[in-house]
């Protein structure tokens, strides 16, 4: 099977609201692209949720199944975190965290309602947002001679390469951003062009 360069993500932050047996469930999605903002969403909404008494979360990155985690926060083993994750497995979002603060309500929801409940409010703030498809991008970094400005700007052009950053001097910089799957065509016409180096910088 051929790599498949896209992914659907969701376009900005959106929330949700669920309720049932007197315990409100608040669901919070948003866009990400690495597991550093982990932590600081959650640093928020525990900040503007001081007393709920759980922040359960989820995250799903890249098309890897293994860059995904889950946190119950002190809910019965799977019952949070992972109905979270597995329904933003079973909608094919990925780049995304959803993060559902609970207040209790008195009633104890037993592990199947606690499973309910948190799909429930994932899908609630899901549903509100706008669903996009992206694609999944090196950047890399051309090192050349600025007597080899032409032929480099034309592969560019040519290959329609989002250009991140230049630096033109004696010696020549540029960053830039491709697909994944462009990247063999890209790579062979640079290496027509003499003295050009080609470094792998990260994934985008």
């Amino acid at each position: 099977m051929l790599f498949d360069d896209t992914y659907l993500t969701i376009e900005e932050p959106v929330e949700g609201i669920h309720r049932v047996s007197g315990s409100k469930f608040l669901s919070f999605a948003y866009p990400v692209k690495s597991e550093v903002e982990i932590k600081p969403i959650i640093a928020k909404l525990k900040t503007l949720h001081p007393s709920a008494n759980h922040h359960c979360w989820a995250v799903r990155l890249g098309s890897d199944q293994s860059a995904q985690r889950f946190n119950d926060d002190g809910e019965p083993a799977g019952s949070a975190g992972r109905p979270i994750l597995n329904t933003l497995l079973s909608k094919r979002l990925t780049n995304i965290m959803v993060v559902v603060v609970r207040y209790f309500g008195g009633t104890l929801l037993g592990i199947p309602g606690l499973i309910s409940a948190y799909k429930i409010a994932t899908e609630e703030a899901i549903n509100t947002a706008k669903i996009i498809e992206k694609t999944f991008n090196d950047i890399y970094q051309l090192n050349f001679d600025y007597l080899q400005m032409n032929e480099v700007m034309k592969v560019v052009k040519d290959q329609n390469l989002d250009v991140l950053e230049t630096q033109f001097d004696t010696a020549c910089v540029l960053k830039f951003s491709v697909r994944k799957t462009h990247i063999d065509q890209v790579e062979q016409k640079l290496r027509r062009i003499s003295g050009v180096k080609l470094t792998y910088l990260y994934s985008s």
